[in-house]
């Protein structure tokens, strides 16, 4: 894989790990999540006005990752309702690579070789590595549906946006028209929060709106790399926002035990080399 496109990969997990930074520091995630939707949805209204439009057959693939969205949002919302963010997180995050590479090989004809499938292998360690403390304790039976649920969602929507980036003509376009059907995920939101957002404080609603943003960035760099490499490598390297996001929390919010991050960081790192050097 060439580096530029590893390092265009890597980039947009360290933003993904700053979104999820912001959400995971505020108080009502739900209505932090429709605002991160909302952030999407306000560059995106004004991308599609001047951009193209992608081709009709991608259009298809477009409201089916919004569609999976949805679930994506709604499962992650239950997840946390349910369990801790360093128990949930994992899960959810660690079962995606194996699955898009997976879904990739059926519904794309992508065969990965061995090398990578290692590589795959040794970021999902590390990913359960960074919260094994957590892992260790117990999973509840709900917790642990919502969150295989939720890693389900992402592998579904990061293969579908994979096929459908490819098809459109322009990946700006799928970008732009992605975020903005968001306004039917923030709607929603918006609906079954409204008595919240409008007690919500400014800061808040800066806050999540940038999350938005960072969000929005973040997907568009792993979208334009999905043109130049397998659909399972570029999730397995963007599935390392997990490590980014437990330094963000060791370092900002003081949180767990710098050996065990630092040796999942070592895995991960491992595991990018097995597959910037296999495909």
């Amino acid at each position: 894989m060439p580096p530029i496109i590893i390092a265009i990969i890597l980039s947009a997990a360290v933003l993904h790990a700053v979104w999820n930074g912001i959400v995971k520091t505020a108080a009502d995630r739900t209505t932090t999540l429709g605002l991160v939707a909302f952030g999407q949805v306000i560059p995106s209204a004004v991308m599609i006005t001047v951009l193209p439009l992608p081709s009709a057959e991608s259009f298809v693939y477009i409201l089916l990752s919004t569609v999976v969205h949805f679930g994506y949002y709604y499962m992650l919302g239950r997840a946390y309702q349910h369990g801790d963010l360093s128990v949930v997180y994992p899960i959810a995050r660690g079962i995606v690579p194996p699955l898009v590479g997976i879904w990739a090989m059926i519904f794309a004809g992508e065969l990965l070789p061995l090398q990578a499938w290692g590589g795959i292998a040794v970021i999902a360690l590390g990913i359960q590595l960074s919260s094994w403390k957590a892992l260790r304790s117990g999973v509840g039976r709900a917790a642990l549906g919502f969150a295989a649920g939720t890693g389900i969602c992402i592998s579904v929507y990061s293969v579908t946006d994979g096929i459908g980036v490819r098809l459109s003509g322009n990946t700006l376009s799928y970008w732009a028209w992605g975020g903005f059907l968001h306004i039917f995920i923030a709607g929603f939101i918006a609906v079954r929060k409204r008595r919240t957002l409008a007690a919500l404080p400014k800061r808040v609603w800066v806050l999540g709106i940038a999350g938005g943003l960072v969000s929005m960035t973040a997907y568009g760099l792993v979208l334009y790399a999905k043109n130049f490499a397998p659909l399972g490598a570029v999730s397995a390297l963007r599935e390392t926002s997990v490590i980014f996001a437990a330094l963000i929390g060791f370092v900002f919010l003081k949180e767990g035990y710098w050996m065990r991050r630092l040796g999942s960081a070592v895995l991960m790192a491992a595991g990018v080399a097995l597959i910037g050097t296999a495909v």
